[in-house]
């Protein structure tokens, strides 16, 4: 199995490491209100870089609130395509108790011309850490014992209540999962 999960993911590296990034620019520029143009560069973000030892704080918080934690790159198309549905759930349960954390696995080399630009381009207000630690087949069970690895994956907690789940979601999936932590 460990075999198996090092070729999946140097398969992946080798698939993805070599697309190409046809934006040049490491700025991107948004339209807000009157049509006044506004640069925000993508060197203004702040990116949490964490290995899985500093990262598994974020996966045992006692104090709760429900934890919605999203394992994503931006190379995974499904990941992308649920993105919105993390973001609408962070809007709508603003003042909840819930708290939506993107875990990017993205690849390190990638952070500046690929990551932060996407950050930037897709407005994304929930809190986007990177999650840099090379022993995959070490901190994957760690997370949660049935994950092969593959992403999506997404786990939602609350104290000692949590559900893992393995896909991608809709909204109204997502939502719903959501609202068994919020009873």
């Amino acid at each position: 199995m460990k075999i198996f999960k090092s070729l999946y993911f140097l398969t992946l590296f080798f698939l993805f490491s070599n697309c190409g990034n046809k934006k040049s620019s490491h700025d991107s520029v948004n339209l807000i209100g009157d049509n006044h143009p506004t640069v925000q560069s993508t060197s203004s973000i702040d990116l949490e870089v964490y290995t899985f030892d500093e990262f598994s704080k974020f996966l045992n918080k006692k104090d709760d609130r429900v934890y919605v934690v999203n394992f994503w790159a931006t190379w995974c198309a499904p990941c992308v395509k649920e993105l919105p549905y993390f973001e609408k759930i962070k809007k709508e349960y603003e003042g909840e108790n819930v708290e939506v954390l993107l875990v990017s696995l993205d690849f390190p080399h990638l952070y500046e011309t690929k990551l932060k630009p996407f950050i930037v381009s897709k407005k994304l207000k929930s809190k986007v850490v990177a999650l840099d630690d090379p022993d995959m087949n070490g901190w994957i069970p760690k997370v949660d014992s049935t994950w092969t690895g593959s992403i999506p994956a997404t786990m939602i907690y609350k104290n000692n209540a949590r559900k893992f789940f393995e896909q991608s979601f809709t909204y109204d999936e997502l939502n719903t999962e959501l609202k068994q932590f919020l009873k």
